[in-house]
């Protein structure tokens, strides 16, 4: 198949927690024919389950020691050896879950042991290789954590093509992890070369979210790689839909914080709220993967895959909502506030480059920045340890400034068009009226999001009073001038 080709098909990707709920994935997205398509013209894309490259990696939430950051510390095989061990006894355990004695269950065993093995027997041949001295194990820890990412995904598309071809679907495991391959070719080779002799029209392609290419999709895109796999699918093949099945509905807000019967489903948006709230941590899809779909003109739909009759959320470079106003209220906890204040900055330039130099040699994210004439603030997402090295940096460059961290919050008013007057005024009465002291603010003019910096202890009560005057109440107010 090539771009060129005009096509009815969609790409589709499976997060963690949704396909490991096979009963309700089954039923609710592979088995369910559409009335254009049928059972196939789709594409998927399918994540590891869940936990399980947090147990490869390192856990993404709470930081515990997967077997990738086990064998780049330890100094024997057995920490990492027992590691590995333990995720393919894990990988059999759902292996059992999933086909309960069928015969396709030995298959799926034979193939987790097949690439558990083949793993462990290169990174014992990496150890060997680096007790002497020419050769060093960090000069191979980059490759050493794509080929662990890629197990966890190739587990999952294989038993999923297992699982389909058992309900009749002739579905093809489409392994692009570069398994026992001699080459590396670019993410777009690997994909197109690997859907070149595929019939969507007769053939369901699962497709693994690991991609073995040449530039290093971890190193590029982090643990985002699966949606980096799914947006240059969709974008190679030309498909009509890119859809994205979730656990949940992409929503006004958290249901735990604002209640379950407040929160509205946001049902149309646009790529830069998406990307906002990549920024707040509450990601719909990856930056760099919502840009391909975004310069492909590529709509991407957010479905709730335990809701399968609702259409979900259409995200799209050009729309905007008809009535100005909030769509999502979010933010993020621990948020280091880096206070950076030096009296002789007035009219100085080479200040906010030195620090970005030292936020980027310490690895430190940012989330938003504001500054005056003589002070920096920036706001980031990382270890208060790394926040620590940045500031003793700018402390040794700048002796005379005057440099302070605290751990702050950030909650975010998003929404496609905010140009709308009081707005931001009734925020902060919101805010006050619930007795939360503003410490900073930003609105920037493109109104796509509104930034109010708050105490960290508040966080929780600053997003329920913002959901309720911005998004409840204004419901209600619209409501009652319609019906006016």
């Amino acid at each position: 198949m090539t771009k060129k080709k005009q096509s009815i098909h969609t790409v589709e990707k499976i997060g963690g927690t949704s396909i490991a709920d096979t009963d309700a994935i089954l039923k609710n997205v592979f088995l369910r024919e559409d009335k254009d398509r049928g059972f196939y013209n789709r594409i998927f894309v399918v994540s590891a389950y869940s936990g399980v490259t947090n147990k490869l990696i390192e856990d993404k939430k709470t930081g515990e020691p997967g077997v990738f950051s086990l064998f780049s510390s330890a100094e024997s095989d057995w920490t990492w050896g027992d590691a590995l061990t333990s995720v393919g006894a894990k990988m059999r355990e759902i292996n059992a879950d999933i086909f309960d004695d069928h015969a396709d269950q030995t298959a799926a065993d034979n193939f987790v042991r097949e690439r558990i093995e083949g793993v462990r027997s290169c990174l014992l041949d990496i150890q060997r290789l680096c007790s002497f001295g020419h050769f060093r194990v960090d000069d191979h820890l980059s490759t050493v954590r794509e080929m662990l990412s890629a197990l966890g995904e190739a587990h999952s598309a294989h038993n999923t093509s297992l699982l389909l071809r058992q309900h009749g679907i002739n579905a093809s495991f489409i392994d692009l992890t570069g398994w026992r391959a001699d080459e590396a070719p670019t993410l777009d080779e690997r994909i197109m070369n690997a859907l070149e002799q595929v019939d969507l029209e007769k053939e369901l392609p699962i497709l693994t979210g690991y991609a073995h290419c040449r530039e290093g999709m971890m190193q590029i895109y982090g643990r985002g790689y699966t949606e980096a796999t799914f947006s240059r699918a969709a974008v190679l093949t030309n498909a009509t839909e890119a859809i994205i099945h979730k656990e949940f509905h992409l929503s006004s807000a958290d249901p735990k914080l604002v209640g379950e019967e407040n929160v509205r489903k946001i049902g149309r948006t646009n790529y830069d709220v998406a990307d906002q709230l990549s920024n707040m941590g509450m990601e719909a899809i990856h930056p760099r993967a919502a840009k391909g779909l975004r310069q492909a003109n590529i709509p991407l739909r957010v479905k709730n895959t335990f809701d399968p009759d609702d259409s979900g959320t259409v995200i799209s470079g050009d729309y905007k909502s008809d009535i100005p106003g909030a769509e999502i209220i979010t933010g993020r906890k621990s948020v280091l506030a880096l206070e950076f204040f030096e009296q002789d900055m007035v009219g100085v330039k080479g200040y906010d480059a030195a620090i970005l130099s030292a936020l980027e040699r310490h690895r430190v994210s940012i989330v938003s920045k504001s500054s005056n004439a003589n002070t920096i603030t920036h706001y980031l997402y990382g270890s208060l340890k790394a926040a620590r090295r940045v500031s003793s940096d700018l402390e040794d460059k700048f002796p005379s400034a005057s440099i302070a961290v605290r751990k702050v919050a950030v909650l975010s008013v998003i929404g496609s068009d905010l140009n709308r007057s009081g707005l931001t005024s009734t925020a902060v009465s919101a805010l006050a009226d619930n007795g939360i002291e503003l410490l900073g603010m930003q609105q920037p003019m493109r109104h796509v999001d509104v930034q109010f910096v708050i105490d960290e202890s508040d966080y929780d009560k600053g997003v329920a009073a913002l959901h309720k005057a911005l998004v409840e109440e204004f419901d209600e107010r619209e409501e009652s001038r319609k019906a006016a």
